[in-house]
């Protein structure tokens, strides 16, 4: 451990040319033409606003897509109106960047995307696109939002991003037309301004063909003096943000849906679908069109409660006050008494699709059954292998697929689309028969990445959660690690993504809802669990005789949910046909490739909860276009349905018996333990510690405060679950101390700035305080050391004093090696680099899909304490996990290899070679020698790409993001800034020399 690292020439490989640079190809524009004083696109889009604003607007803008000079209508050519009608909502890369760039200081955006052009009236069946709310971080009026602009694309059409601006005190809604990928202001064109003045208005409607796209979704009909833009948005809170941000900003005449907050009554409150109360339908006062009765519109789901008000959405829960939380957590207690079970069938399908287009038709998997589902549940995995995906979460395939499952669902009834979520490759569809979509509420969908470093999308889970009548669903659709030997990672990834998937309280002021805490959890996917141990002719000769039991005695999923790793408390179905992979692609014969795979049950489908019955567990041989077979079950589930007369009564024994307990007596608990000490606590390791809540005889809400000009109820390192609360009388609940050490707490913490002491205080609504206080002793950690204090310990970091420690963290960045100070000359890199990257060099260099698949979090704190206290001179873990470790080191440094104030200058320099090593040059030698042996070590990488499958590329990605990072209070990286960040990496790839 306490070798002197050797010199930083180590096997370096042969320069690469650069490649000749092609001259970016210019514009044309008439020579006889005098030329143009220039003008940025940003520019010219603030011009193009302000003569809106004015009132002095050309013709030119408005020739963009059938509209004639002179006038805002559309040309005969387009229809009566403009319109764009939209089904689909799917997460895409962030596109507000461009809006925002083109806008002038003090202008704020927020941003929707959607698909459309001039098409035909709703009631004759327009084009339907796909749109979706955007969400980033905004300044100005929009400060609490988040909110993230997404491209949405027409089959054969154009697209357009719709913001709504600010500027100079006036509101407008800008049309602007857009690259398929915009980036920046160079790739987005104003093309209309719609004034939000009077004759203004927003109206939420319903076509007269809109019956395969009700549910959640919410048509909104945006109406000015120039245009009429009938546009399709996804339930959510993002949905409600954007349109109560743009009613805000209306003439009250233009207003639709607006309500009387003071109007309430002595009747109990409308019930949402379950036994909590919301307020009434802000869709109460939005005109309706004539439709038959028979049909069901989104205007029919918006009346059932399935959106909650503006009004309900904006109060905390202090705001509703102690009686209305007492009569929701008794009508839960009293659920029983007004609700009844009825059965309905969910269909579950899962597929690996290989990276593959539909080539064929999916009604064998989907459609097998003569009676159609109530509710189809759809997963697909592996749906693009592409790196563009892989790195920027962007895939056409998405659209390809959700075309074919849409054709593909059962004849004998029509459906709704839901919701829609997609990670990477991992894609999820949720629908439901038209005629039920009424009784679906809380939708809300989340995702978990757990590749690299706990946050790449190659593998994780996504989720979708929803109230269907009175009971809770969580759909999860997960792909989990691969390879016969990993069933440990596979394990992580299971609770990883139990533990790190959270949804948005269906009320402010609730904590957050995880997976387990729903009354029906469905989970479907590749779980990619193998047969152990199993000779491959063995396991086809079981498969032809049918003798699956035998088989299943070695499938790892058993043997793991039997020793309680995994899916504990969740069911599998008997399996009763042939392992889905893996098959030579188009066929149904076992795989053939050189690696020749072991046939195994990859692909699952387990269930969770209370009145659950399965009907039918099977595979689709008949689909023959992945290398995996879809699986699909039938299942029927008692759901909680609500009987309104009953609820009343209820409801109404509550409230008198309230009247008799109100005013009497403060209320009072008893804590199980009042002081807490964590212990040896280490970098990135979880410790908990729990004490009981137990209430007296009068209702109590509680919660954690903060203390005295501080901003949080406790300190970046600890968090209380739940951290606020109700109890009924002698009800108790059991809160959960977490505390937890990561790179944005461990510098402080290291130089003994920061100590592991803290008070929380927890205060009862009407009742005393009570003063807990947490202590606890952290061991210090190279993770989270600055480079240059690092190269200053010759000795292991656990075996220094405090002294030396605080000492040499706050060591100045460009302090001199000449120091007097200092008795030895500093190490040219840190000891702990050098371990990680010389074990790598020694091992894993042929190593395939490294820096690509995550390593085992056991392994990961073998590593971190070895390195920490110089026990061992080898690093014990695989390969992958040593991997993880380098890049998890990196992210922790409080100044990244390349610093903090050299960040704009290399993006300036990202296409310079001879720029991009002048500012290499400008580090401090610590550093500058860090940057140098690591690209040496990745370029010695690229030597065996043929067999550890990494390109300049994929490394470009992975370390431009770790070596060079935006410095704190910069805006958040958007694609434009990853490219370049890449793009400096990729130069010194490339390219041997380096300026030292």
């Amino acid at each position: 451990m306490r070798r002197r690292p050797p010199p930083l020439a180590f096997l370096r490989p042969p320069g690469r040319p650069e490649p000749p640079r092609q001259p970016r190809p210019g514009r044309r524009r008439d020579p006889s033409s005098p030329p143009a004083p220039p003008c940025s696109r940003k520019e010219a889009c603030r011009l193009q606003r302000r003569r809106f604003l004015l009132g002095s607007v050309p013709d030119a803008p408005r020739l963009r897509r059938g509209l004639p000079a002179g006038s805002g209508r559309p040309s005969p050519s387009c229809s009566s109106s403009w319109e764009c009608r939209l089904l689909r909502h799917p997460r895409r890369m962030d596109q507000s960047v461009p809006i925002q760039e083109a806008l002038s200081a003090g202008e704020t955006c927020l941003v929707v995307s959607f698909g459309g052009r001039p098409g035909k009236d709703p009631a004759g069946g327009g084009r339907v696109g796909r749109g979706s709310l955007a969400t980033p971080a905004l300044s100005g009026p929009f400060l609490d939002l988040r909110l993230q602009a997404v491209q949405g694309l027409l089959a054969g059409g154009e697209s357009r991003l719709l913001g709504l601006v600010e500027s100079h005190g006036k509101a407008m809604i800008c049309l602007y037309s857009h690259r398929r990928m915009a980036i920046t202001a160079e790739d987005v064109r104003l093309e209309k301004v719609l004034l939000l003045q009077d004759g203004f208005a927003v109206e939420e409607v319903a076509g007269e063909n809109d019956l395969h796209i009700v549910g959640s979704d919410v048509t909104v009909q945006i109406i000015s003096s120039d245009a009429n833009l009938l546009v399709q948005l996804p339930f959510g809170s993002q949905t409600q943000t954007f349109l109560t941000e743009v009613r805000k900003r209306c003439s009250p005449a233009g207003v639709a849906g607006n309500e009387d907050p003071k109007q309430k009554g002595k009747q109990p409150p409308a019930m949402n679908q379950m036994g909590s109360t919301s307020g009434a339908s802000p869709a109460a006062a939005v005109p309706k069109p004539n439709k038959p009765k028979n049909d069901i519109t989104s205007e029919m789901v918006r009346s059932s409660s399935v959106l909650v008000s503006e009004e309900m959405r904006g109060l905390s829960m202090q705001t509703f006050g102690l009686r209305d939380t007492i009569i929701k957590s008794q009508l839960l207690q009293k659920e029983d008494e007004y609700t009844y079970l009825q059965g309905f069938k969910f269909f579950v399908g899962t597929y690996n699709v290989n990276g593959q287009s539909p080539k064929e038709t999916l009604q064998p998997w989907l459609s097998h059954d003569a009676e159609p589902p109530d509710i189809y549940c759809v997963g697909f995995q592996e749906l693009d292998l592409s790196k563009e995906a892989f790195f920027f979460n962007d895939t056409p395939k998405e659209e390809e697929w959700f075309k074919a499952v849409t054709e593909s669902l059962h004849p004998e009834a029509k459906y709704a689309k839901v919701k829609l979520i997609r990670l990477v490759g991992i894609l999820m569809l949720f629908y439901i028969r038209t005629e039920l979509a009424v009784h679906v509420s809380e939708v809300e969908a989340e995702t978990v990445g757990t590749g690299i470093m706990g946050r790449m999308g190659n593998k994780g889970g996504v989720a979708i959660r929803f109230r269907f009548h009175n009971t809770t669903v969580c759909f999860v659709n997960a792909h989990l690690a691969a390879h016969t030997e990993e069933y440990e990672r596979r394990n992580q990834d299971f609770r990883d993504i139990c533990g790190r998937m959270q949804f948005c309280p269906p009320e402010p002021g609730l904590p957050p809802l995880t997976i387990g805490k729903h009354d029906v959890v469905l989970w479907l996917g590749d779980l990619n669990y193998r047969l152990e141990e199993q000779d491959v002719e063995r396991v086809k000769k079981l498969v032809e005789a049918h003798d699956f039991a035998t088989l299943y005695q070695h499938d790892q999923l058993k043997k793991q949910m039997e020793a309680k790793a995994v899916f504990e408390g969740f069911l599998e179905g008997e399996i009763s046909f042939q392992p889905t992979y893996k098959y030579n692609t188009g066929s149904d014969d076992w795989d053939t490739s050189e690696k020749c795979r072991t046939p195994a049950w990859c692909d699952r489908i387990l269930w969770r909860g209370k009145n659950i019955s399965q009907l039918s567990y099977r595979s689709h041989m008949a689909l023959r276009g992945s290398d995996h077979k879809p699986v699909s079950a039938i299942f029927d589930i008692g759901v909680k349905v609500v009987d309104k007369e009953l609820y009343r009564r209820s409801f109404e024994d509550i409230v008198r018996s309230l009247d008799k307990m109100e005013n009497a007596s403060i209320p009072s608990v008893t804590l199980s333990k009042r002081e807490f000490l964590f212990k040896d606590v280490k970098y990135m390791q979880l410790q908990l510690a729990s004490f009981t809540i137990h209430n007296g005889p009068v209702p109590c809400q509680f919660e954690f405060i903060n203390k005295l000009d501080e901003e949080a109820y406790c300190k970046p390192w600890l968090m209380a679950n739940p951290n606020k609360g109700f109890l009924l009388p002698d009800a108790e609940v059991t809160v959960e101390l977490e505390l937890f050490v990561n790179k944005s707490t461990a510098t402080r913490l290291n130089s003994g700035e920061d100590q592991l002491e803290d008070i929380l205080v927890l205060h009862l609504d009407r009742g005393k305080d009570y003063f807990l206080p947490v202590s606890g002793n952290y061991l210090p950690s190279c993770f989270g050391c600055p480079l240059q204090t690092l190269c200053h310990m010759r000795e292991p970091i656990q075996e220094m004093s405090p002294e030396a420690i605080r000492k040499l963290v706050l060591l100045p960045l460009w302090s001199s090696d000449n120091d007097a100070s200092w008795p030895e000359k500093p190490l040219d890199i840190p000891k702990e680099l050098w371990m990680m990257v010389d074990h790598l060099y020694r091992n894993a260099c042929q190593q395939e899909d490294l820096f690509q698949q995550p390593g085992l979090r056991v392994e990961f704190e073998q590593i971190r304490d070895c390195l920490d206290t110089g026990m061992m001179d080898t690093l014990n873990g695989s390969n992958h996990s040593v991997a993880e470790a380098l890049l998890l080191f990196l992210e922790s440094l409080p100044e990244p290899v390349i610093c903090y104030m050299l960040y704009d200058k290399c993006l300036e320099a990202a296409d310079s070679h001879v720029l991009s090593n002048q500012v290499v040059s400008t580090l401090p030698k610590c550093h500058k020698n860090v940057f140098s042996y690591l690209i040496a070590f990745l370029r010695e990488l690229l030597q065996h790409s043929v067999k550890n499958h990494l390109d300049v590329n994929i490394l470009g990605s992975i370390f431009g993001g770790l070596l060079l990072r935006p410095p704190p209070g910069h805006t958040k990286p958007d694609i434009a800034e990853k490219r370049k960040a890449q793009q400096f990496i990729q130069q010194f790839l490339l390219r041997e020399e380096i300026a030292l």
